[in-house]
């Protein structure tokens, strides 16, 4: 299941890039207007395009993640949550990194205007990373509220 997860990932993250970059159309587009547009954007950092420039670096540690996220996920055998989780995030650093390796940058097209704010151009890896941290946070305090219960009737 893990596999599936994080192979569906990485294609849907690479199609959806390679058809906004190809598509001069797509390019930017409004599809409701004044909240999510389509906007092609070449990133050479990461969140925010922090670290700007630092591709290296970047793939770097992209890459050591991946392989501890892997190593976490098949050596240490966590539950349900946790393996959706880290299948979601392995799927959308092995995207990002794909592209910083091939291209230079990360290629971004989700612009949305939250409240007026035009927040930072994303793209389907990010999603399934942000996803996946949330679903780690929840699998962790799921583990910790069950463990503190524990840790009460010991005593």
């Amino acid at each position: 299941m893990e596999a599936v997860i994080m192979i569906l990932v990485l294609l849907l993250d690479l199609f959806s890039k390679h058809l906004v970059q190809v598509t001069e159309s797509l390019h930017h587009v409004v599809l409701i207007n004044g909240f999510f547009h389509i906007t092609y954007a070449q990133n050479t950092g990461m969140a925010w395009s922090m670290l700007s420039g630092q591709i290296p670096f970047l793939s770097l540690v992209s890459a050591v993640a991946i392989g501890l996220m892997l190593y976490y996920l098949y050596a240490k055998k966590p539950d349900l949550v946790s393996r959706i989780a880290l299948s979601l995030m392995i799927g959308g650093a092995a995207g990002n990194l794909f592209d910083r390796l091939y291209f230079g940058y990360v290629r971004d097209f989700l612009d949305f205007y939250i409240f007026g704010y035009d927040f930072p151009i994303f793209n389907i890896a990010d999603s399934a990373l942000c996803i996946g941290v949330f679903l780690l946070a929840l699998a962790s305090l799921k583990e910790e509220k069950k463990n503190y219960g524990t840790d009460k009737m010991d005593r």
